[in-house]
């Protein structure tokens, strides 16, 4: 059985959507089957529409398959992210992962493999804050969170070994450095997860 892969984001402005779509194309490339969500958009328009870059990703969308609980419960590993909003994980991403209780309460996602990625728009903007808020669910599920790390070398220039990140400065989208950094996050995900996948269902039989 092939490894599965969840990969659920919010973005409001098409950055963090490019970070997970890299992060998905790594755990592909490590073999593992792969399913890329979005969760729902629930800013009022009024909010919306006071930021061109937001206005125009919501206009152009939809960008990805809404996540569902049926998603989480299918995966053995996932990856989560959101861009940060005052230091922590937008409200958007929390609301899915408040509707997790019934799948926590059956142990559902316990031992599940788990890393987190995100976007700001200033260095000290709160991206590790967010990658350790987010993090905190999965201590909560009992899941096995994956850290990037440094154990490529290529990740040295990241900068940010709780998880992918990247810093859009005058709104740039993400550069060849952030997205090889989310590339290499999903394979290390995608590879972890199959050890523990196949450990458990050898538990199992």
């Amino acid at each position: 059985m092939s490894t599965r892969i969840l990969v659920v984001y919010y973005s409001a402005t098409g950055n963090t959507a490019a970070l997970a779509s890299s992060l998905a194309k790594g755990a592909e490339e490590a073999g593992a089957e792969v399913r890329l969500r979005t969760v729902a958009e629930t800013a009022p328009a009024e909010a919306i529409a006071t930021n061109p870059r937001w206005q125009a990703w919501v206009d152009s969308g939809p960008h990805a398959e809404l996540a569902t609980l049926d998603d989480l419960d299918w995966a053995d590993g996932l990856a989560v992210g959101s861009p940060t909003r005052f230091g922590g994980p937008a409200s958007q991403l929390k609301s899915y992962l408040d509707t997790t209780g019934g799948l926590w309460a059956k142990g559902k996602l316990a031992n599940k493999v788990a890393t987190s990625f995100t976007t700001a728009s200033t260095a000290h903007g709160g991206l590790e804050s967010t990658l350790l808020a987010i993090n905190n669910a999965f201590y909560h599920w009992g899941a096995i969170v994956v850290p990037l790390g440094y154990a490529d070398a290529h990740l040295l220039e990241s900068g940010n070994p709780y998880g992918g990140s990247f810093v859009s400065r005058k709104s740039a989208e993400p550069d060849e450095t952030a997205l090889r950094a989310l590339q290499l996050q999903g394979n290390r995900l995608a590879t972890i997860t199959g050890y523990v996948a196949d450990g458990l269902r050898g538990a199992e039989k």
